[in-house]
Protein backbone atom coordinates (compact mmCIF):
# COMPACT_ATOMS: atom_id res chain seq x y z
CA UNK A 1 0.00 0.00 0.00
CA UNK A 2 1.46 3.56 -0.70
CA UNK A 3 1.29 5.95 2.41
CA UNK A 4 2.17 9.68 2.58
CA UNK A 5 2.76 10.83 5.90
CA UNK A 6 1.34 14.13 6.15
CA UNK A 7 3.82 15.91 8.83
CA UNK A 8 6.79 13.36 8.20
CA UNK A 9 9.69 14.24 10.64
CA UNK A 10 13.28 12.70 11.11
CA UNK A 11 13.56 13.36 14.78
CA UNK A 12 12.73 10.00 16.24
CA UNK A 13 11.48 11.41 19.11
CA UNK A 14 8.05 11.90 16.74
CA UNK A 15 4.88 9.96 16.55
CA UNK A 16 4.87 10.81 12.59
CA UNK A 17 8.66 9.17 11.96
CA UNK A 18 7.52 5.92 14.23
CA UNK A 19 4.80 5.52 11.78
CA UNK A 20 7.06 5.55 8.86
CA UNK A 21 9.65 3.08 10.47
CA UNK A 22 6.38 0.82 11.43
CA UNK A 23 5.18 1.52 8.02
CA UNK A 24 7.83 0.48 6.21
CA UNK A 25 8.78 -2.72 8.20
CA UNK A 26 4.97 -3.58 7.61
CA UNK A 27 6.13 -3.25 3.91
CA UNK A 28 3.96 -0.27 2.89
CA UNK A 29 5.96 2.23 0.35
CA UNK A 30 5.82 5.64 2.28
CA UNK A 31 5.90 9.13 0.96
CA UNK A 32 7.07 11.55 3.92
CA UNK A 33 5.35 14.70 2.97
CA UNK A 34 6.76 17.89 4.59
CA UNK A 35 7.38 21.57 4.56
CA UNK A 36 11.13 20.97 2.94
CA UNK A 37 10.98 17.31 1.24
CA UNK A 38 13.44 15.98 3.40
CA UNK A 39 14.64 12.38 3.15
CA UNK A 40 13.88 10.46 5.96
CA UNK A 41 14.83 7.15 7.25
CA UNK A 42 16.56 6.55 3.35
CA UNK A 43 12.89 7.64 2.40
CA UNK A 44 12.95 10.64 -0.82
CA UNK A 45 10.83 13.17 0.99
CA UNK A 46 8.12 15.10 -0.46
CA UNK A 47 6.94 18.64 -0.14
CA UNK A 48 3.13 17.97 -1.59
CA UNK A 49 1.05 15.06 -1.41
CA UNK A 50 1.65 13.12 -4.53
CA UNK A 51 -1.24 11.70 -6.86
CA UNK A 52 -1.75 7.44 -6.45
CA UNK A 53 -1.47 7.10 -2.41
CA UNK A 54 -3.93 4.95 -1.06
CA UNK A 55 -4.13 6.56 2.65
CA UNK A 56 -2.71 9.99 3.35
CA UNK A 57 -2.18 10.02 7.58
CA UNK A 58 -2.03 12.85 9.21
CA UNK A 59 0.52 14.19 12.04
CA UNK A 60 -0.26 17.83 11.78
CA UNK A 61 -2.41 20.24 13.44
CA UNK A 62 -5.53 21.52 11.60
CA UNK A 63 -4.12 25.00 11.53
CA UNK A 64 -1.81 24.02 9.76
CA UNK A 65 -3.15 20.95 7.50
CA UNK A 66 -6.29 23.16 6.64
CA UNK A 67 -3.91 25.22 3.95
CA UNK A 68 -2.93 22.04 2.16
CA UNK A 69 -6.83 20.40 2.29
CA UNK A 70 -7.26 21.23 -2.03
CA UNK A 71 -3.87 19.66 -2.34
CA UNK A 72 -4.81 16.11 -0.36
CA UNK A 73 -8.13 16.67 -2.06
CA UNK A 74 -6.47 16.74 -5.31
CA UNK A 75 -4.71 13.47 -4.74
CA UNK A 76 -7.68 11.73 -3.90
CA UNK A 77 -6.82 9.16 -1.59
CA UNK A 78 -8.84 6.10 -0.86
CA UNK A 79 -8.34 7.32 2.57
CA UNK A 80 -7.54 9.46 5.36
CA UNK A 81 -6.25 9.02 8.83
CA UNK A 82 -6.40 11.82 11.47
CA UNK A 83 -4.32 10.55 14.21
CA UNK A 84 -4.42 12.30 17.65
CA UNK A 85 -4.66 15.46 17.81
CA UNK A 86 -5.12 15.88 14.39
CA UNK A 87 -8.65 16.22 14.05
CA UNK A 88 -10.77 18.31 12.10
CA UNK A 89 -14.54 18.77 11.42
CA UNK A 90 -13.92 21.24 8.31
CA UNK A 91 -11.96 18.60 6.09
CA UNK A 92 -13.89 15.64 7.64
CA UNK A 93 -16.32 17.00 6.02
CA UNK A 94 -14.69 18.30 3.12
CA UNK A 95 -13.51 14.81 2.73
CA UNK A 96 -16.63 13.34 2.55
CA UNK A 97 -17.97 15.57 -0.11
CA UNK A 98 -15.21 14.49 -2.15
CA UNK A 99 -16.22 10.58 -1.36
CA UNK A 100 -12.87 10.03 0.40
CA UNK A 101 -12.90 7.90 3.46
CA UNK A 102 -11.49 9.55 6.62
CA UNK A 103 -11.12 8.39 10.06
CA UNK A 104 -10.03 9.29 13.57
CA UNK A 105 -7.52 6.80 14.65
CA UNK A 106 -3.68 6.14 15.71
CA UNK A 107 -1.60 4.72 12.85
CA UNK A 108 0.51 3.02 14.95
CA UNK A 109 -2.11 1.40 16.65
CA UNK A 110 -3.57 -0.34 13.76
CA UNK A 111 -0.57 -1.55 12.28
CA UNK A 112 -0.04 -2.93 15.56
CA UNK A 113 -3.55 -4.39 16.19
CA UNK A 114 -3.44 -5.66 12.16
CA UNK A 115 -6.12 -2.96 11.55
CA UNK A 116 -4.23 -0.60 9.50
Amino acid sequence: MKVAILGASAKPDRYSHRAQKLLMEHGHEVFPVGPRGDEILGVAGWQEIPAGVDTVTIYVREERFLPVLDQLLAASPRRVIFNPGTESEVAMARLAEAGIAAEEACTLVLLNTGSF
